[in-house]
Protein backbone atom coordinates (compact mmCIF):
# COMPACT_ATOMS: atom_id res chain seq x y z
CA UNK A 1 0.00 0.00 0.00
CA UNK A 2 1.04 3.78 -0.48
CA UNK A 3 1.44 6.39 2.29
CA UNK A 4 -0.70 9.11 2.49
CA UNK A 5 -0.05 12.12 0.32
CA UNK A 6 0.51 14.87 3.05
CA UNK A 7 3.34 13.28 6.11
CA UNK A 8 6.02 14.27 7.88
CA UNK A 9 8.21 14.38 5.18
CA UNK A 10 6.65 16.60 2.65
CA UNK A 11 8.57 19.60 1.56
CA UNK A 12 7.37 22.87 3.01
CA UNK A 13 5.99 24.74 0.78
CA UNK A 14 5.89 28.52 2.70
CA UNK A 15 8.84 28.32 4.78
CA UNK A 16 8.52 31.79 6.00
CA UNK A 17 10.11 33.65 7.90
CA UNK A 18 6.86 35.27 9.90
CA UNK A 19 6.71 38.96 9.74
CA UNK A 20 7.10 40.59 12.75
CA UNK A 21 3.75 42.08 13.33
CA UNK A 22 0.37 41.42 11.43
CA UNK A 23 -3.64 42.66 11.99
CA UNK A 24 -4.64 38.92 12.30
CA UNK A 25 -2.52 35.40 13.17
CA UNK A 26 -4.62 32.46 11.81
CA UNK A 27 -3.28 29.64 13.95
CA UNK A 28 -3.88 25.98 11.94
CA UNK A 29 -3.82 25.36 8.08
CA UNK A 30 -6.78 23.14 8.04
CA UNK A 31 -9.56 24.19 5.42
CA UNK A 32 -11.19 26.54 8.57
CA UNK A 33 -8.07 28.36 8.75
CA UNK A 34 -7.16 28.44 5.23
CA UNK A 35 -10.20 29.92 3.91
CA UNK A 36 -10.48 32.67 7.17
CA UNK A 37 -6.79 33.62 6.16
CA UNK A 38 -8.14 33.77 2.33
CA UNK A 39 -11.03 35.72 3.27
CA UNK A 40 -9.42 38.00 5.90
CA UNK A 41 -6.73 38.84 2.87
CA UNK A 42 -9.40 39.87 0.25
CA UNK A 43 -10.55 42.25 2.73
CA UNK A 44 -7.54 43.95 2.78
CA UNK A 45 -5.96 42.80 6.17
CA UNK A 46 -2.69 41.34 7.03
CA UNK A 47 -3.00 38.20 8.01
CA UNK A 48 -0.73 35.78 9.04
CA UNK A 49 -1.52 31.92 8.85
CA UNK A 50 0.46 29.83 10.75
CA UNK A 51 0.58 25.84 10.79
CA UNK A 52 2.88 23.80 13.03
CA UNK A 53 3.19 21.05 10.19
CA UNK A 54 2.30 21.16 6.93
CA UNK A 55 -0.96 22.51 5.12
CA UNK A 56 -3.83 20.43 5.76
CA UNK A 57 -1.68 17.77 7.00
CA UNK A 58 -4.34 16.22 9.82
CA UNK A 59 -8.07 15.53 9.53
CA UNK A 60 -8.86 18.24 6.39
CA UNK A 61 -6.83 16.11 4.54
CA UNK A 62 -8.30 13.14 5.81
CA UNK A 63 -12.13 13.46 5.75
CA UNK A 64 -14.30 11.77 2.64
CA UNK A 65 -14.32 14.56 0.72
CA UNK A 66 -18.34 15.02 0.44
CA UNK A 67 -19.69 18.50 0.25
CA UNK A 68 -22.85 17.90 1.61
CA UNK A 69 -25.80 20.02 2.71
CA UNK A 70 -27.93 17.53 3.04
CA UNK A 71 -28.54 16.06 6.50
CA UNK A 72 -26.40 19.38 8.53
CA UNK A 73 -27.82 20.71 11.56
CA UNK A 74 -30.54 23.23 11.04
CA UNK A 75 -28.31 26.03 11.99
CA UNK A 76 -25.28 24.60 10.02
CA UNK A 77 -27.48 24.49 7.31
CA UNK A 78 -27.75 28.13 5.70
CA UNK A 79 -23.88 28.41 5.84
CA UNK A 80 -23.47 25.26 4.20
CA UNK A 81 -25.40 26.32 1.68
CA UNK A 82 -23.42 28.95 1.07
CA UNK A 83 -20.05 26.93 1.44
CA UNK A 84 -21.87 25.22 -1.73
CA UNK A 85 -21.74 28.77 -3.63
CA UNK A 86 -18.40 29.24 -2.36
CA UNK A 87 -16.85 25.83 -3.35
CA UNK A 88 -17.55 26.54 -7.38
CA UNK A 89 -16.23 30.18 -7.57
CA UNK A 90 -13.39 28.86 -5.83
CA UNK A 91 -12.22 25.78 -7.85
CA UNK A 92 -12.12 28.16 -10.49
CA UNK A 93 -9.84 30.39 -8.90
CA UNK A 94 -7.03 27.61 -7.86
CA UNK A 95 -4.27 26.47 -10.28
CA UNK A 96 -5.07 22.45 -10.11
CA UNK A 97 -7.98 20.62 -10.65
CA UNK A 98 -9.07 19.45 -7.05
CA UNK A 99 -11.51 16.92 -8.31
CA UNK A 100 -14.59 18.97 -7.92
CA UNK A 101 -17.82 17.16 -9.01
CA UNK A 102 -21.47 17.30 -8.60
CA UNK A 103 -22.41 13.76 -8.23
CA UNK A 104 -25.22 14.19 -5.42
CA UNK A 105 -25.44 12.25 -2.00
CA UNK A 106 -27.37 9.61 -0.93
CA UNK A 107 -28.05 8.09 2.82
CA UNK A 108 -29.36 4.66 2.48
CA UNK A 109 -32.50 3.88 4.75
CA UNK A 110 -32.36 -0.04 5.74
CA UNK A 111 -35.71 0.24 7.49
CA UNK A 112 -38.94 2.79 7.95
CA UNK A 113 -37.08 3.79 11.23
CA UNK A 114 -34.24 5.47 9.40
CA UNK A 115 -36.76 6.78 6.39
CA UNK A 116 -38.89 8.67 9.32
CA UNK A 117 -35.84 10.37 10.97
CA UNK A 118 -34.90 11.81 6.68
CA UNK A 119 -38.87 12.57 6.40
CA UNK A 120 -38.02 15.03 9.70
CA UNK A 121 -34.84 16.39 8.60
CA UNK A 122 -36.33 17.29 4.95
CA UNK A 123 -38.14 20.41 6.04
CA UNK A 124 -35.03 21.80 6.47
CA UNK A 125 -33.68 21.70 3.48
CA UNK A 126 -36.88 22.87 1.61
CA UNK A 127 -36.63 25.87 4.70
CA UNK A 128 -33.36 26.76 2.12
CA UNK A 129 -34.07 25.91 -0.86
CA UNK A 130 -31.47 22.84 -1.21
CA UNK A 131 -33.01 20.15 -3.37
CA UNK A 132 -33.10 17.31 -0.82
CA UNK A 133 -35.82 14.67 -1.14
CA UNK A 134 -36.74 11.27 -0.81
CA UNK A 135 -36.75 8.23 -2.84
CA UNK A 136 -38.86 5.08 -2.55
CA UNK A 137 -37.09 1.90 -2.65
CA UNK A 138 -37.06 1.49 -6.29
CA UNK A 139 -35.72 5.02 -7.15
CA UNK A 140 -32.94 4.05 -4.96
CA UNK A 141 -32.01 0.95 -7.62
CA UNK A 142 -32.61 2.96 -9.99
CA UNK A 143 -29.87 5.97 -8.64
CA UNK A 144 -27.53 3.32 -7.88
CA UNK A 145 -28.03 -0.13 -9.80
CA UNK A 146 -26.43 -3.58 -9.30
CA UNK A 147 -26.40 -3.49 -5.56
CA UNK A 148 -27.27 -6.74 -4.18
CA UNK A 149 -29.85 -5.34 -1.66
CA UNK A 150 -32.54 -3.68 -1.93
CA UNK A 151 -33.25 -0.23 0.78
CA UNK A 152 -36.59 0.81 2.09
CA UNK A 153 -35.69 4.54 0.61
CA UNK A 154 -33.28 7.42 0.87
CA UNK A 155 -32.38 11.15 1.11
CA UNK A 156 -30.83 12.34 -1.74
CA UNK A 157 -29.50 15.45 -2.79
CA UNK A 158 -28.50 16.12 -6.08
CA UNK A 159 -26.67 19.50 -5.56
CA UNK A 160 -24.13 18.37 -3.05
CA UNK A 161 -20.24 17.66 -4.11
CA UNK A 162 -17.23 16.06 -3.83
CA UNK A 163 -13.80 17.09 -3.73
CA UNK A 164 -10.17 16.00 -3.20
CA UNK A 165 -9.30 17.10 0.32
CA UNK A 166 -5.59 16.58 -0.05
CA UNK A 167 -5.80 18.80 -3.45
CA UNK A 168 -8.24 21.21 -2.38
CA UNK A 169 -7.67 22.69 1.32
CA UNK A 170 -3.29 23.10 0.09
CA UNK A 171 -4.89 24.36 -3.24
CA UNK A 172 -6.82 27.26 -1.99
CA UNK A 173 -4.02 27.87 0.44
CA UNK A 174 -2.56 29.30 -2.75
CA UNK A 175 -5.40 30.99 -2.94
CA UNK A 176 -5.14 32.62 -0.09
CA UNK A 177 -1.11 33.29 -0.77
CA UNK A 178 -2.07 34.90 -4.29
CA UNK A 179 -4.57 37.60 -2.40
CA UNK A 180 -1.83 38.41 0.23
CA UNK A 181 -1.72 36.36 2.84
CA UNK A 182 1.33 35.34 4.65
CA UNK A 183 1.62 31.40 4.79
CA UNK A 184 4.37 29.88 7.25
CA UNK A 185 4.58 25.98 7.93
CA UNK A 186 6.74 24.15 10.59
CA UNK A 187 5.72 27.50 12.94
CA UNK A 188 4.48 26.31 15.78
CA UNK A 189 2.19 28.50 18.08
CA UNK A 190 3.94 27.83 21.34
CA UNK A 191 1.28 30.24 23.23
CA UNK A 192 -1.08 33.40 23.14
CA UNK A 193 0.62 36.62 24.13
CA UNK A 194 -1.93 38.28 26.35
CA UNK A 195 -1.05 41.65 27.96
CA UNK A 196 -3.74 43.71 30.64
CA UNK A 197 -6.16 41.33 30.01
CA UNK A 198 -5.99 40.96 25.74
CA UNK A 199 -4.39 39.42 23.31
CA UNK A 200 -1.54 41.27 21.68
CA UNK A 201 -0.03 38.62 19.46
CA UNK A 202 1.41 35.00 19.34
CA UNK A 203 4.09 33.65 20.37
CA UNK A 204 6.08 31.04 18.17
CA UNK A 205 8.82 28.79 17.69
CA UNK A 206 10.38 31.28 15.14
CA UNK A 207 9.53 34.31 17.61
CA UNK A 208 6.73 36.64 18.68
CA UNK A 209 4.05 38.13 16.15
CA UNK A 210 2.42 41.18 17.54
CA UNK A 211 -1.15 41.03 16.12
CA UNK A 212 -4.32 42.41 18.03
CA UNK A 213 -6.44 39.71 16.67
CA UNK A 214 -6.11 36.06 16.77
CA UNK A 215 -8.25 33.29 14.95
CA UNK A 216 -7.66 29.56 16.85
CA UNK A 217 -8.86 26.99 14.13
CA UNK A 218 -6.20 24.34 15.90
CA UNK A 219 -8.67 21.69 15.10
CA UNK A 220 -7.66 18.75 17.14
CA UNK A 221 -5.50 20.47 18.81
CA UNK A 222 -7.41 23.84 19.98
CA UNK A 223 -8.94 22.12 23.38
CA UNK A 224 -4.85 21.82 24.14
CA UNK A 225 -3.71 25.72 23.71
CA UNK A 226 -7.26 26.86 25.29
CA UNK A 227 -6.39 24.87 28.46
CA UNK A 228 -2.96 26.70 28.75
CA UNK A 229 -4.83 29.92 28.92
CA UNK A 230 -8.07 28.78 31.70
CA UNK A 231 -10.23 28.41 28.56
CA UNK A 232 -12.23 25.47 28.92
CA UNK A 233 -13.39 24.16 25.88
CA UNK A 234 -14.75 20.41 26.43
CA UNK A 235 -13.26 19.32 23.05
CA UNK A 236 -12.52 15.70 22.12
CA UNK A 237 -11.17 14.10 19.25
CA UNK A 238 -11.91 10.52 17.68
CA UNK A 239 -10.23 8.59 14.86
CA UNK A 240 -11.67 7.58 11.67
CA UNK A 241 -10.26 4.67 9.27
CA UNK A 242 -10.88 5.14 5.36
CA UNK A 243 -9.40 3.47 2.77
CA UNK A 244 -9.02 4.80 -1.02
CA UNK A 245 -9.33 1.65 -3.67
CA UNK A 246 -7.12 0.71 -6.99
CA UNK A 247 -9.59 1.93 -9.84
CA UNK A 248 -12.84 0.26 -10.11
CA UNK A 249 -15.95 0.19 -12.50
CA UNK A 250 -17.96 3.56 -12.04
CA UNK A 251 -20.99 2.32 -9.50
CA UNK A 252 -22.28 6.13 -8.83
CA UNK A 253 -20.77 9.43 -9.59
CA UNK A 254 -21.64 10.16 -6.19
CA UNK A 255 -21.12 9.99 -2.04
CA UNK A 256 -23.53 7.21 -0.60
CA UNK A 257 -23.57 5.23 2.82
CA UNK A 258 -26.11 3.22 4.76
CA UNK A 259 -25.35 2.24 8.47
CA UNK A 260 -22.46 0.25 7.61
CA UNK A 261 -20.23 1.80 5.15
CA UNK A 262 -20.10 4.86 3.10
CA UNK A 263 -18.24 5.44 -0.38
CA UNK A 264 -17.53 7.62 -2.91
CA UNK A 265 -15.67 7.57 -6.67
CA UNK A 266 -12.24 9.08 -6.36
CA UNK A 267 -10.20 11.11 -9.30
CA UNK A 268 -7.77 8.70 -9.60
CA UNK A 269 -10.82 6.28 -10.73
CA UNK A 270 -10.98 4.69 -7.52
CA UNK A 271 -13.34 4.56 -4.37
CA UNK A 272 -12.65 6.02 -0.41
CA UNK A 273 -14.59 3.68 1.79
CA UNK A 274 -15.39 4.16 4.78
CA UNK A 275 -17.54 3.09 8.09
CA UNK A 276 -21.39 5.82 8.33
CA UNK A 277 -21.06 6.35 12.01
CA UNK A 278 -18.44 4.61 13.24
CA UNK A 279 -15.29 6.10 15.54
CA UNK A 280 -12.88 5.35 17.92
CA UNK A 281 -11.92 7.46 21.27
CA UNK A 282 -8.90 7.67 23.37
CA UNK A 283 -9.74 8.13 26.41
CA UNK A 284 -7.41 11.26 28.23
CA UNK A 285 -7.74 13.59 31.01
CA UNK A 286 -9.97 15.42 29.00
CA UNK A 287 -11.92 12.64 28.01
CA UNK A 288 -12.83 12.54 31.90
CA UNK A 289 -13.49 15.94 32.74
CA UNK A 290 -15.78 16.38 29.51
CA UNK A 291 -17.88 12.84 30.10
CA UNK A 292 -20.68 15.36 31.98
CA UNK A 293 -20.82 17.56 28.89
CA UNK A 294 -21.39 14.11 26.52
CA UNK A 295 -23.92 12.41 28.28
CA UNK A 296 -27.03 13.23 26.15
CA UNK A 297 -24.17 12.08 23.25
CA UNK A 298 -23.79 8.56 24.60
CA UNK A 299 -27.55 8.25 25.14
CA UNK A 300 -28.32 9.08 22.08
CA UNK A 301 -25.82 6.56 20.09
CA UNK A 302 -24.15 4.56 22.81
CA UNK A 303 -22.49 2.03 20.09
CA UNK A 304 -21.58 4.85 18.10
CA UNK A 305 -18.26 4.48 19.83
CA UNK A 306 -15.39 2.34 20.36
CA UNK A 307 -13.41 3.60 23.73
CA UNK A 308 -9.51 2.75 23.50
CA UNK A 309 -7.78 3.03 26.85
CA UNK A 310 -5.03 5.17 25.86
CA UNK A 311 -3.55 7.83 23.44
CA UNK A 312 -0.36 7.45 21.82
CA UNK A 313 2.27 9.72 23.15
CA UNK A 314 1.93 13.45 21.77
CA UNK A 315 -1.63 12.96 20.85
CA UNK A 316 -3.98 16.15 22.02
CA UNK A 317 -5.25 14.05 25.14
CA UNK A 318 -2.14 11.46 25.73
CA UNK A 319 -2.04 11.36 29.23
CA UNK A 320 1.21 12.21 28.99
CA UNK A 321 1.30 15.69 26.87
CA UNK A 322 1.49 18.66 29.14
CA UNK A 323 -0.71 21.14 29.80
CA UNK A 324 1.60 23.38 30.73
CA UNK A 325 4.66 24.44 29.55
CA UNK A 326 6.84 27.62 29.08
CA UNK A 327 6.55 30.00 25.76
CA UNK A 328 9.96 30.49 25.08
CA UNK A 329 10.90 26.31 24.67
CA UNK A 330 9.18 23.88 22.54
CA UNK A 331 5.53 22.57 23.30
CA UNK A 332 3.29 19.89 22.25
CA UNK A 333 2.68 21.01 18.87
CA UNK A 334 6.51 20.94 18.18
CA UNK A 335 6.63 17.34 19.20
CA UNK A 336 3.89 16.14 16.82
CA UNK A 337 3.92 18.36 13.69
CA UNK A 338 1.29 16.20 12.10
CA UNK A 339 -1.18 13.86 13.92
CA UNK A 340 -0.82 10.73 11.82
CA UNK A 341 -3.11 7.97 12.96
CA UNK A 342 -2.48 4.42 12.25
CA UNK A 343 -5.83 3.07 10.48
CA UNK A 344 -8.00 0.56 12.28
CA UNK A 345 -7.07 -2.77 10.09
CA UNK A 346 -9.84 -4.70 10.73
CA UNK A 347 -12.22 -1.86 9.67
CA UNK A 348 -10.84 -1.33 6.63
CA UNK A 349 -11.31 -5.29 5.87
CA UNK A 350 -14.58 -5.63 6.91
CA UNK A 351 -15.09 -2.01 4.31
CA UNK A 352 -13.50 -3.91 1.24
CA UNK A 353 -16.28 -6.71 1.91
CA UNK A 354 -19.00 -4.75 2.46
CA UNK A 355 -18.46 -3.00 -0.48
CA UNK A 356 -17.57 -6.12 -2.57
CA UNK A 357 -20.68 -7.37 -1.53
CA UNK A 358 -22.75 -4.47 -1.77
CA UNK A 359 -21.96 -4.33 -5.55
CA UNK A 360 -20.66 -8.17 -7.02
CA UNK A 361 -20.73 -7.67 -10.13
CA UNK A 362 -17.76 -4.99 -8.73
CA UNK A 363 -14.74 -7.54 -9.40
CA UNK A 364 -12.18 -7.48 -7.23
CA UNK A 365 -11.34 -4.65 -4.82
CA UNK A 366 -7.96 -3.99 -3.73
CA UNK A 367 -6.63 -1.45 -1.41
CA UNK A 368 -4.49 0.82 -2.35
CA UNK A 369 -3.81 3.43 1.01
CA UNK A 370 -5.44 3.50 4.20
CA UNK A 371 -5.43 6.45 6.60
CA UNK A 372 -6.96 7.58 9.41
CA UNK A 373 -7.56 11.24 11.13
CA UNK A 374 -8.24 12.92 14.58
CA UNK A 375 -12.05 14.69 14.18
CA UNK A 376 -12.40 17.22 16.51
CA UNK A 377 -15.94 16.71 17.86
CA UNK A 378 -18.25 18.42 20.31
CA UNK A 379 -20.93 16.95 22.66
CA UNK A 380 -23.52 18.81 20.77
CA UNK A 381 -22.43 17.93 17.29
CA UNK A 382 -22.12 21.42 16.45
CA UNK A 383 -18.58 23.84 16.40
CA UNK A 384 -17.59 26.47 18.60
CA UNK A 385 -17.54 29.65 15.88
CA UNK A 386 -17.51 32.29 18.89
CA UNK A 387 -15.30 35.92 19.79
CA UNK A 388 -13.99 34.78 23.39
CA UNK A 389 -15.72 37.69 26.04
CA UNK A 390 -12.99 36.72 28.63
CA UNK A 391 -10.00 37.01 26.38
CA UNK A 392 -10.87 40.23 23.31
CA UNK A 393 -8.87 39.75 20.25
CA UNK A 394 -9.51 36.33 20.21
CA UNK A 395 -11.91 34.32 17.81
CA UNK A 396 -11.99 30.54 17.93
CA UNK A 397 -13.33 28.08 15.15
CA UNK A 398 -12.57 24.73 16.06
CA UNK A 399 -14.48 21.11 17.01
CA UNK A 400 -16.38 20.88 13.21
CA UNK A 401 -17.21 17.40 14.21
CA UNK A 402 -16.31 15.85 10.81
CA UNK A 403 -18.79 18.35 8.85
CA UNK A 404 -15.93 20.90 8.46
CA UNK A 405 -14.60 20.45 5.08
CA UNK A 406 -18.04 21.49 3.24
CA UNK A 407 -18.52 24.08 5.09
CA UNK A 408 -14.85 25.46 5.04
CA UNK A 409 -15.20 27.88 2.92
CA UNK A 410 -19.05 29.56 4.34
CA UNK A 411 -17.39 28.96 7.83
CA UNK A 412 -13.86 31.01 7.27
CA UNK A 413 -16.51 33.91 5.92
CA UNK A 414 -18.03 34.07 8.68
CA UNK A 415 -14.93 33.86 10.85
CA UNK A 416 -13.54 36.66 8.89
CA UNK A 417 -16.40 38.95 9.04
CA UNK A 418 -16.52 37.90 13.55
CA UNK A 419 -12.84 39.55 13.52
CA UNK A 420 -13.18 42.56 11.52
CA UNK A 421 -16.69 43.63 13.51
CA UNK A 422 -18.71 42.79 10.12
CA UNK A 423 -22.04 41.35 10.24
CA UNK A 424 -20.89 37.71 9.70
CA UNK A 425 -24.74 37.23 7.80
CA UNK A 426 -25.97 33.98 9.86
CA UNK A 427 -27.17 33.31 13.24
CA UNK A 428 -24.11 31.97 15.13
CA UNK A 429 -26.25 31.48 18.50
CA UNK A 430 -26.22 28.19 18.39
CA UNK A 431 -22.24 27.90 18.07
CA UNK A 432 -21.33 30.56 21.01
CA UNK A 433 -18.93 29.40 23.74
CA UNK A 434 -21.16 29.99 26.52
CA UNK A 435 -23.24 27.35 25.75
CA UNK A 436 -20.84 25.05 27.95
CA UNK A 437 -20.74 26.94 31.09
CA UNK A 438 -24.09 28.85 30.93
CA UNK A 439 -26.45 25.84 32.00
CA UNK A 440 -27.84 25.37 28.64
CA UNK A 441 -28.84 22.05 27.87
CA UNK A 442 -26.97 19.50 25.48
CA UNK A 443 -28.89 20.32 22.11
CA UNK A 444 -28.12 17.08 19.70
CA UNK A 445 -29.25 18.08 16.29
CA UNK A 446 -30.73 15.80 13.92
CA UNK A 447 -29.43 12.25 13.95
CA UNK A 448 -29.15 12.28 9.98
Amino acid sequence: MTGFPIHDATPITWPGPPPKEADVVVIGGGVIGVCTALYLAESGQRVVLLEKGRIAGEQSSRNWGWIRQQGRDPDELPIMVEANRLWRDLAQRTNVDIGLTQGGVTYLAKTDAEMARYTDWIHHAAAHDVDSRLLRASEVADLIPGMSRGYAGALYTASDMRAEPWVAVPALAGVAARAGATIVENCAVRALDIEAGRVTGVCTEQGRIAAPEVVLAGGAWSALLLRRHGIALPQLSVRATVAATDPLPMVFPGGAADDGIAFRPRKDGGYSLAAGGFHELFVGPDAFRALPKYLAQLRADPFGTRFLPAAPRGYPDAWSTPRRWDADGPSPFEEMRILNPAPNRRKVAQLTSRFRALFPGIGSVRIKTAWAGMIDTMPDVVPVVDRVAALPGLTIGTGMSGHGFGIGPGMGKVLAALVMGDDPGHDLTRFRLSRFSDGSKMRLGPSV
